[in-house]
């Protein structure tokens, strides 16, 4: 259930902003650039995916694969119509985001082409658990269009990390599956560091700034470390290795 006060921050018990010309400018501001990037994530990853849709080594995976780039679609275009409310800057966000090319998007993880299918599925399980991170962070957020557009977003995503973890699994255990461990180890390797990067910088002044404004109820480290005590879970139990926290990073 979606309450109608914010939950946590310097708002917390006032009523939900429910529209731009409500909010602080300093929210305003801040508020406009996380939809962005948002919006810049998912239309980004239908790019990822898209070359997949016939490229998949199975029926099941391909037919998975195109309910992925249709969610992505739709939670791009749903971080659009929030970006509208914003009037004609707004508008410009979008048009950029709708010309914006592979090799020119926010973060790193999502200009990297899937060179084989383990990294789809490494990208799924990994990057894709991150974006649930992300997304419960807003859960009860203190602007309330958001926070409304939040569960069906998580929902959907759940099946992209289980796809890409019961991908992983059967890498390892399943000899007739495409690809084999060492396959799949690789991809991990390749693909956690940079999802460890998605949180973010530790002590962000935008991160603080988040939480103080209600809009997230994490900071980056916090986030990082629910998702990494989660995800060693999830790889020790498939019998492939936690990457070290540290290597091959950008941002810490």
């Amino acid at each position: 259930m979606i309450t109608r006060e914010t939950q946590w921050g310097e708002f917390q018990g006032v009523r939900k902003f429910e529209s731009p010309q409500e909010l602080p400018e300093e929210y305003a501001k801040f508020l406009k650039r996380l939809l962005y990037v948002q919006a810049d994530t998912e239309f980004a990853s239908v790019q990822q995916h898209r070359p997949w849709l016939d490229r998949s080594p199975t029926l099941d995976d391909r037919w998975t694969e195109a309910r992925i780039v249709a969610d992505e679609m739709r939670h791009g275009y749903q971080m659009c119509k929030l970006l509208e409310d914003f009037g004609p800057e707004g508008e410009s966000l979008i048009q950029d985001l709708l010309n914006r090319q592979m090799g020119r998007h926010k973060l790193d993880s999502f200009n990297m082409e899937f060179e084989r299918w383990s990294d789809v599925l490494a990208f799924t399980c990994l990057v894709d658990r991150v974006g649930i991170y992300q997304l419960r962070a807003f859960q009860e957020c203190s602007y309330g269009p958001l926070a409304r557009a939040i569960p069906l977003m998580l929902a959907e995503e759940q099946l992209h990390i289980g796809f890409g973890a019961n991908g992983l699994k059967r890498m390892v255990n399943d000899p007739d599956y495409y690809g084999d461990q060492a396959e799949a180890q690789e991809a991990v390797d390749k693909w956690f560091p940079r999802a460890l990067d998605m949180f973010g910088h530790s002590k962000s002044e935008g991160s603080e700034l988040a939480v103080r404004l209600g809009i997230k109820k994490w900071r980056n480290e916090e986030a990082r470390a629910l998702y990494m005590e989660e995800i060693a879970r999830i790889l020790t139990g498939m019998g492939l290795t936690v990457p070290p926290e540290d290597a091959n990073r950008r941002v810490s």
